[in-house]
């Protein structure tokens, strides 16, 4: 295969969450085939995706190493700059004074108007960040996760409804398969408490809030304490329900992931 092959699977990986594989696969061409700027790039991506301080430090060397050879390519330094610009500057010192350097490299390789030019004005939005603006990151991602899991759940209600049959789909379509882990699942006599609450997500979490206001009232009212919060216990089951479909994400990236592995082995094999 040549590098162009290498890069352009390793895309498909990332795009599904596959980042160790695009490591694995990255390395591998790399031995392989010797030097190469894009997988050097993809090699990064893939440690810097896991928003660990050791995966840091690998796609810190990753970029490094690319740059070393190509030290004008423009995917390697806007990489490197949003990398340098994303860590702590009391523990990476060394990283954001480099980001001074590599934003000064790319406005001279970047003209205006290019999407390269677009690309490090997003990553530039980081620079600067307080307290509050990493809150409301923050708060953005985990409403952007509910929304998936709320998309998420409609999907297998939707499924449930129709009998509980998964969709056919291509085995690497990534929402079809979630909704079949899913099913999985949730299938069985002793989980149909659970199918229920996901094919009324809504309608449960509100008598749920109801039956732990209820609770706890009744709770007060009788004397049995001065305080309750025994009735949160409510919310056990529709968080088990969640859980599941978290679960099931799980699964279904790692089923498509293997799929993808599958398809490139024959193609490979020909």
């Amino acid at each position: 295969m040549t590098h162009d092959e290498y890069a352009e699977r390793c895309e498909e990986l990332f795009a599904v969450g596959g980042f160790a594989k695009v490591r694995e696969l990255a390395e591998s061409a790399l031995s392989e085939l010797g030097p190469d700027p894009v997988l050097y790039r993809w090699l990064g991506l893939a440690h810097a995706a896991e928003d660990e301080d050791d995966h840091d430090t690998e796609a810190e060397k990753a970029y490094e190493a690319g740059l070393a050879r190509w030290p004008d390519d423009l995917g390697l330094l806007v990489s490197y700059l949003e990398l340098c610009l994303r860590a702590d500057g009391w523990t990476y010192p060394w990283r954001t004074d480099g980001a001074g350097r590599l934003k000064e490299r790319i406005a001279e390789l970047a003209p205006a108007g290019s999407p390269e030019a677009a690309r490090v004005e997003a990553v530039l939005g980081w620079a600067g960040r307080g307290y509050w603006q990493d809150v409301r990151e923050r708060t953005a991602g985990a409403r952007a996760e509910r929304a998936a899991l709320t998309s998420h759940s409609a999907d297998v209600a939707e499924a449930l409804e129709r009998g509980g049959r998964a969709p056919d789909a291509h085995p690497e379509d990534l929402r079809a398969a979630e909704v079949a882990a899913a099913l999985e699942l949730l299938a069985g006599p002793w989980r149909a408490p659970l199918r229920l609450m996901v094919r009324h997500r809504v309608a449960a979490y509100v008598a749920t809030f109801v039956l732990v206001l209820a609770t706890n009232r009744a709770l007060v009212l009788s004397r049995a304490v001065s305080f309750s919060l025994w009735g949160w216990i409510w919310y056990a089951p529709v968080l088990l329900a969640d859980a599941k479909l978290r679960q099931a994400r799980r699964v279904a990236r790692q089923r498509v992931i293997s799929a993808m592995e599958t398809r490139h082995a024959e193609s490979a094999a020909q």
